[in-house]
């Protein structure tokens, strides 16, 4: 879509995002992440997609009482509204300050360790705390990586998103791949060619294989698995620990033993349930800083929903 025909509503639409990024980078990033998930945990709950989030915990964690699943979708929201607040200032947040506004990263060995080795590999992670933050944190490491994304469907705001990341990832930007088959076929060669690439992989594809989930069955993306298996790639787990508005704690795993059963179908079952037990294990530890809100497992399960 070119400019000349971006329709007036996607124009309006890109101003108010415009005006508020910019009031959140005037307030600064401890003002824009209180403001941002203050404001997003009043209304969030609201709203229907809450109930997509509330049955999520019904079926992942059965145990909890109502009232402890409010609490949760609450702070599903609270935490989506800091991201949003914090966006504009992730280029700016310095390491290892020692309070207030920054990040510290934990595991930074094994960075170290995947350039000294060189060659391709994958981030493994998911849409936990301040997921914006893993890739310039890890930048700084010397490991920078491309990523996919879901493009907006405004494309004024969807230049704004990528020249916010290109911003964090500066002076090095990394490549951006659309999710789709393009995309696709894009990330596949530059993987081949030794590339370094990030994905979140926490949500549900409909053509993907199954593999268990919460104890669940649940369609899952098999690229990941896919590309580590074709060219034995590290895959390097990494998620975000929010500590505070702004202040963040980046803690990168160990990579994970590729299997290797000499059956194909085989080691591509292992390794997507590998990657589901390592969200999963995330996620169980601070439930609140998941996005629960899209519908991770069959149709069926949310019959009570209608």
């Amino acid at each position: 879509m070119t400019q000349s025909i971006i329709k007036w509503p996607m124009r309006v639409e890109a101003f108010a995002a415009r005006a508020l990024l910019g009031f959140f980078k005037r307030l600064g990033p401890v003002k824009a992440s209180n403001l941002g998930g203050r404001f997003c945990s009043m209304v969030g709950p609201l709203l229907p997609v809450s109930n997509t989030a509330d049955r999520n915990l019904q079926i992942a964690l059965p145990h909890l009482t109502r009232v402890e699943r409010r609490s949760i979708v609450k702070g599903v929201w609270e935490n989506l509204g800091r991201t949003v607040g914090e966006l504009p200032h992730l280029a700016d947040l310095q390491e290892n300050t020692p309070n207030g506004p920054g990040f510290e990263v934990h595991g930074a060995k094994h960075l170290r360790d995947q350039v000294e080795r060189g060659g391709p590999v994958l981030f493994l992670s998911g849409h936990i705390g301040n997921w914006e933050m893993l890739p310039p944190a890890v930048a700084r490491h010397g490991a920078p990586f491309a990523s996919f994304y879901r493009a907006a469907a405004n494309p004024l705001i969807d230049a704004m998103i990528r020249h916010l990341r290109d911003d964090a990832m500066a002076p090095t930007p990394m490549p951006l791949f659309a999710k789709g088959a393009r995309g696709a076929r894009e990330a596949l060669s530059y993987v081949a060619k030794g590339g370094r690439l990030g994905m979140l992989v926490d949500q549900k594809m409909n053509d993907g294989v199954e593999a268990r989930f919460f104890g669940l069955p649940a369609m899952t993306a098999p690229a990941l698995a896919a590309m580590a298996l074709k060219y034995r790639c590290a895959v390097i787990p990494g998620h975000v620990e929010r500590l505070g508005p702004a202040r963040l704690r980046i803690i990168v795993e160990p990579p994970l033993i590729l299997p290797q059963t000499g059956n194909k179908q085989q080691d591509m079952g292992q390794l997507v349930q590998m990657v589901n037990d390592q969200l999963e294990l995330w996620i169980r530890q601070k439930p609140e800083s998941w996005l629960w809100l899209h519908k991770r497992w069959p149709k069926s399960f949310y019959k009570s929903d209608k």
